[in-house]
């Protein structure tokens, strides 16, 4: 493994981090170059970094003579990478970790802080890699497992200190992968077997039709039973958000923020490619995605379409049935998207208004007796049971709907200790006038 090369590319991203870069697809583009092995150290140390950020800094800061924020940016990337390595990455001797930071300082022209590099990085070595806590809880949990305090708190408020907790811990272990097997084309049972001779590790989950968990499936651009459109990637949550909807064969079906199409996939493969389903989204390079998606997996009966979801479309027919996966604040998925846990709680405040908004338009689509599920990716009650709480209060043309016993009443909300990535589900039903 060429560790120098893996190091400074993972210093280069963590510098255009510094500037609200999107994580995942600063990641794919930056370590396209290198080898399978230096692809598999640099994405571990740089989302590493990310995810423990706030930990590292409060570790930097008390074995650093300067204060963190003095501290020159890619000096402090660089510091970030070696505590990491040092406390977290058990491949990495101690030695090395040290050493190659202050070899990685030269290479990037910050030579002169070498030594300062050296002196923080080997203090901590020394003092058996030992930092002490903050006695607040919400402090302790915030630097325990790298999370804004806004977040923290805004989790123990909606819930309890036990169950932030409990999710802040899990949102720091391996995300893992799940597929859904286009029905279409193939059977799960196919495509493990497909998987199997290509070296892949995967497994049918039993709970969920066609779908499969994968251990480590790599660059799927690359794989052939990808660009054959055997299965697109979705996580178990959002399946399971597809499962709560439940088209029929021949419905009717609206997405109206679709993009980049992964539900509206699975609406298609569960009709049996039979009906329709007008996939929305506000930006034409988004519904482009779409259209790109349904083709490689042969589906024929959605139409991708530019619409702002918060303004009536009178070209849209009435539907059966509707999903309402509005734009949300993403706290459920930090363990996917970590510098999320960075971001404060601003868009909490300002978000549940255009949430309600945009429930209201696309509730407005369904035919007398027609259902829709209104999700997010976020755990936060002021976007999620409250908006719809407000709405079934002031549409009395809707009542809750449960149509699949998982759900708690007529909403659930998904947390990561199940392994998938954290969500809300809650569906409802127009009365029949």
């Amino acid at each position: 493994m060429n560790g120098a090369s893996a190091r400074c590319t993972v210093l280069e991203l963590l510098d255009r981090m510094d500037n609200k870069a999107y994580s995942n697809l600063l990641l794919d583009k930056g370590i396209a170059d290198l080898s399978s092995r230096d692809k598999a150290f640099a994405s571990k140390l740089f989302y590493g970094v990310l995810e423990r950020k706030l930990t590292l800094e409060y570790i930097i800061a008390q074995y650093s003579s300067r204060p963190v924020d003095k501290i020159d940016h890619s000096v402090l990337n660089i510091l970030k990478m070696g505590i990491y390595q040092i406390l977290y990455m058990d491949s990495v001797p101690d030695n090395a970790a040290v050493n190659e930071s202050v070899s990685l300082a030269a290479k990037c022209k910050k030579k002169s802080a070498s030594g300062f590099i050296n002196a923080v990085l080997r203090n901590f070595i020394r003092n058996d890699k030992q930092f002490e806590l903050p006695k607040d809880k919400i402090e302790r949990m915030s630097i325990e497992y790298s999370c804004g305090k806004e977040l923290v708190k805004l989790l123990c408020d909606d819930y309890s200190a036990e169950k932030a907790e409990k999710f802040l811990k899990n949102s720091l272990t391996p995300h893992k992968i799940y597929i859904r097997a286009n029905s279409l084309k193939t059977a799960p049972e196919m495509l493990i077997e497909a998987f199997d001779k290509r070296g892949i590790d995967a497994q049918i989950c039993s709970d969920i039709p066609d779908c499969i968990s994968v251990n480590d499936i790599g660059s799927v651009e690359q794989l052939d039973l990808f660009n054959e459109g055997m299965f697109h990637i979705q996580d178990l949550s959002s399946q399971l958000c597809c499962q709560a909807l439940s088209p029929l064969s021949g419905e009717t079906v609206i997405d109206v923020c679709a993009a980049p199409g992964g539900k509206s996939f699975t609406f298609a493969e569960i009709m049996k490619n039979n009906g329709r389903i007008i996939s929305g989204d506000v930006r034409e390079n988004r519904v482009g995605l779409i259209r790109k998606g349904a083709e490689r997996l042969g589906i024929s009966i959605i139409e991708a379409v530019r619409n702002d979801a918060k303004v009536f479309n009178k070209n849209f027919p009435k539907a059966d049935k509707v999903l309402c996966d509005v734009p949300c604040s993403g706290f459920g998925v930090i363990r996917s998207k970590p510098e999320i846990k960075y971001n404060g709680i601003e868009r909490v405040k300002v978000l549940p208004e255009v949430q309600y908004e945009i429930l209201s338009t696309a509730a407005s689509y369904l035919k007398d007796g027609g259902e829709l599920v209104y999700s997010t990716c976020t755990l936060s009650k002021a976007e999620n049971d409250d908006v719809i709480e407000r709405f079934l209060s002031e549409h009395r043309e809707f009542e809750p709907s449960k149509a699949v016993p998982w759900l708690d009443g007529n909403k659930l909300t998904i947390f990561p200790e199940y392994e998938c990535e954290g969500f809300f589900i809650a569906k409802i039903r127009k009365v029949i006038a």
